[in-house]
């Protein structure tokens, strides 16, 4: 057989580009592997989706993407077999290897991981089990690194909307049957409204060096909708979820601003330079479309807006803060 060790000496990736433009992002994406997280004293064993990308360079022809998955198997060997990270943790671990082996201006990579959360059903106490996304970014140069911890969560919101137009129908209705008007408002106070429902999917980011408990943030995305829902629930449970969410309608609008106000809350040592990025799509039942409402700024731009000071110019974006400090 004709040897043809040889051709294994041409770098071909490292050759000029018939066009000589830098690329913005330049990877794998869809890689699966088993990782080894921890929150608090709790580890688990999760199946996670890796992304990994490089800014090329505009004299450099391709990535070498065989590289890839050498440093995921080392990383993810690291991880599982040795000690467990929190997941953005390992997302920084993974982006500090490809800058160093590939020798790239700048990494980015991006974990996303179902993680389950044992939890008890509202009124029956029951134990139920509720998967939630964990993210991790991070983004790593020579220059130093950036990573963003982050989750999905799902929930039920109540439309506003709909329900003060059944308010209005219901008073006309009461007020004609006889009722006085003290009844009547009385009556509206005690009685939960219908509307019309909407699945929610909440997502909440955090960038910041300090640690932040992802399982928290899971607790104040599903806060910002008006009510949580479970795999499991009996008819006691059923009852608490439907009423819970009646008595506390919210748009998509409101979830984003309730979750960045909450994250804000929670955690007060955020540094103004620290980010954050809450993003809420609500299904709809009544339309063929869905809605959605985002926000995303660093913390000193939020804070300075909640206390009164105006809006800023403009909101500081994701890439644009991993960029800044990588």
């Amino acid at each position: 057989m004709k040897d043809r060790s040889h051709l294994l000496d041409q770098d071909l990736q490292a050759s000029l580009p018939e066009v000589r433009l830098g690329l913005s992002r330049a990877g794998v994406t869809g890689v699966k592997k088993a990782i080894r997280i921890r929150y608090g004293d709790v580890e688990k064993l999760i199946a996670a989706d890796i992304e990994c990308t490089v800014d090329l360079d505009r004299a450099q022809k391709g990535v070498h993407m065989s590289r890839f998955p050498e440093l995921f198997a080392e990383s993810i060997e690291e991880v599982v077999i040795g000690e467990a990270f929190l997941i953005e943790v390992l997302a920084e671990h993974i982006a500090r290897h490809i800058v160093g082996r590939q020798r790239a201006l700048r990494a980015e990579v991006r974990i996303a991981a179902s993680y389950p959360i044992e939890r008890t059903t509202p009124v029956t106490k029951l134990p139920t089990q509720e998967m939630v996304s964990l993210l991790g970014i991070a983004a790593a140069s020579e220059q130093g690194v950036r990573r963003i911890v982050g989750v999905e969560a799902a929930g039920i919101n109540a439309c506003p909307c709909a329900q003060g137009l059944v308010k209005g129908q219901a008073s006309e209705r009461l007020l004609d049957a006889g009722f006085d008007e003290g009844d009547v408002d009385r009556i509206l106070e005690l009685v939960p409204l219908a509307t019309h429902n909407q699945r929610g999917r909440g997502t909440l980011y955090v960038g910041t060096d300090d640690q932040v408990n992802a399982e928290q943030l899971v607790d104040i995305v599903e806060s910002s909708m008006s009510a949580p829902v479970y795999e499991l629930l009996k008819r006691p449970d059923e009852l608490f979820v439907v009423e819970h969410a009646h008595l506390q309608p919210r748009f998509v609008e409101d979830s984003v601003r309730l979750a960045l106000k909450g994250a804000l809350d929670a955690y007060p040592q955020l540094a103004a330079e620290d980010f954050l990025f809450s993003r809420q799509v609500n299904l709809e039942t009544i339309h063929t479309h869905d809605v959605l409402a985002e926000r995303y700024g660093t913390v000193g731009e939020l804070r300075q807006e909640l206390e009164g000071g105006g809006p800023p110019a403009r909101h500081m974006e994701l890439r644009e803060w991993l960029s800044a400090g990588a």
